[in-house]
This record gives structure tokens, sequence and C-alpha cells, in this order.
């Protein structure tokens, strides 16, 4: 028995929806998996030259994950990955894997876990659960953990919007832009936030968009980070003077995302400039929403 999986790449946080935001896009990972004696690992695209071929690869990880918390003997995986998510960048790429991995071994295992139950193995493996749901259930998801018990809800996104991803050449570890932030934060920024995260959704939800100009600001983890990424206030200026509404990292960065209501080409035009004056080189894409999720399906 083969399993063919499918995950998107996501864009966690959002500006102000630090650890509970994800918006899932158009970009996957694709994974091929059957049982085997021992683990082999074939890797293709993004990361092939660096990302381990053996047992602590996060996708085999994934798979024994999954036979771990049904209670079943692994006795090994042969994988083949084709990797689209750009690792390192902020585009949930680790996400991406460890949901890969879960959903070809719960396949494997004859679908004993539900994409609740999924997502919360993914969410402990992961360290938070912002990108797995989005990669899990798709389209923009509010995610929240409660002790082991991870919450997740999907939204609709207007199709108005356009979805512009300034993906820089250099790389950046989760743990090290998470490292820089505090251990607490100012009761008036933890409000700030609280009110953005609101008005982000409100104004997706009803508009007007407009508002999420002031929606996609956010105190609690882009300040600190700017240390990492002293460029970025003026890709944000550049993309904003070329009309986007907003301009937020994409996770942990060092991506940029933007948000532009009507023609995207000049704002990425802009952002990729922008970058280039910093002197570093990278490219800005255009995503729409993916509202799939992850899929699996089983071959003979």
């Amino acid at each position: 028995m083969r399993v063919h999986v499918s995950v998107p790449a996501t864009s966690a946080n959002l500006g102000p929806g630090f650890d509970a935001l994800g918006l899932a896009w158009t970009l996957r990972n694709e994974v091929v998996a059957a049982e085997a004696e021992g683990v082999s690992v074939e890797i293709e695209g993004e990361g092939a030259a660096r990302l381990p071929r053996s047992a602590d690869n996060l996708v085999a990880r994934g798979v024994k994950l999954a036979y771990d918390a049904a209670g079943r003997p692994f006795g090994g995986c042969a994988l083949a990955c084709t990797n689209r998510v750009p690792s390192a960048r902020g585009l949930g790429s680790s996400a991406a894997a460890w949901v890969s991995g879960l959903m070809a071994g719960n396949a494997l295992l004859g679908a004993p876990f539900t994409k609740d139950a999924l997502l919360a193995l993914a969410a402990r493996a992961e360290g938070h659960p912002d990108n797995v749901a989005a990669a899990i259930f798709g389209g923009l998801t509010v995610a929240c953990a409660s002790g082991s018990t991870v919450t997740a809800v999907a939204l609709p996104v207007p199709a108005g919007l356009r979805w512009i991803v300034l993906i820089p050449d250099v790389t950046n570890a989760t743990a090290d832009a998470r490292a820089v932030l505090p251990a607490s934060v100012l009761h008036g920024d933890a409000v700030f936030n609280l009110q953005r995260v609101a008005l982000l959704l409100a104004s997706l939800w009803v508009g007007p968009p407009q508002a999420l100009g002031v929606a996609l600001e956010d105190r609690l983890h882009e300040p600190y980070r700017l240390r990492l990424f002293p460029w970025m206030p003026d890709v944000v200026k550049a993309a904003r003077v070329a009309g986007a509404l907003g301009c937020v990292l994409s996770g942990a960065g060092p991506s940029l995302l933007a948000v532009v209501a009507g023609d995207g080409a000049p704002v990425a035009a802009a952002m990729e400039a922008a970058l280039r004056r910093a002197g570093i080189p990278g490219a800005a894409r255009a995503f729409d929403v993916d509202t799939s999720g992850a899929l699996s399906r089983v071959t003979g």
C-alpha cells in the first residue's frame, strides 16, 4: 500500500495574531509513503541538499508519531518527498513536514485519527498550533491550545484580496526568532493586539478592507524581530506606498506578507526593489488561499 499526501504552505500570525492565526497557500509539498523495514527518505526540490534522509527527517518523525499515538509498532517507512515550500523562510515548512508525516502515518494505519486529533499531535510536535492548523484545514484558521487540546476554526477569506509574499534568499530559524521575544509584555501592548485581532477578523468577514491597515499592526513580536530583519520597515513602507493595505512578517520571517485590494503587481515590484536596496536578493510571489488543507489518498 502506498499513500499520497499533499500539504500546503502557510503563513502564521498575520501581524497581531501571534501563535493563533494561520493562512494556507496554494503551494504544496507532496509525499509518497509506504511501510518498509527501516526508514529511507528521497527528497526533491527545496532543502534537498541539506534535509536529513534518515529517521531524523521531520516527515519520518511524523509517521512514527502517528504509529506511537495509535499504540502500533513502527518498523519503518519509505518516503519520497517533493518539496516546494521554501524552508526557514516563515512559510510553514516544518509544519508541512510534520503534517505530511502524520497524514501519511494515519492513512497507513487505516485512518484511526480525525483531523482534530492530528491537529493536537501536530501542535505538540511543532510547539504551537497556528501553522499546523492552517496546513491541516486550509483557509484562514484561528487556533487555540488548552492543555493537550487544540481547537481550530477555519474561516472564509474574501476573494477580492490579493496576497503577495516576498521571499528573501536569506533564511531564519524559528528558534532564533523566538529567542528575541520577551518573557512578558506590557498590558497596553496585549490590549493593542487584542483589539487588532478582533478588527482583522471583522474586516475580513464584513469589511471594509481598508480597516486592514490598522488591523495588521502588531506589538507582540514584530518590534522585537526587527533586530533580525532591519530592512523590514523599508520594505513595509514601500509596499504601503505602492498600494498595499498592510504588510507583516510571515510567521517568524524573513518572508513578508502584503495584502492588496486590486492589482498586486505594483506592490510586488516595490517590495522586491526595497529588498534589493538593502542588499538582499529575493522574489515576490502572489499566492491564492488554499481552502482544501492537507489531503491524502491510498493506492494499491
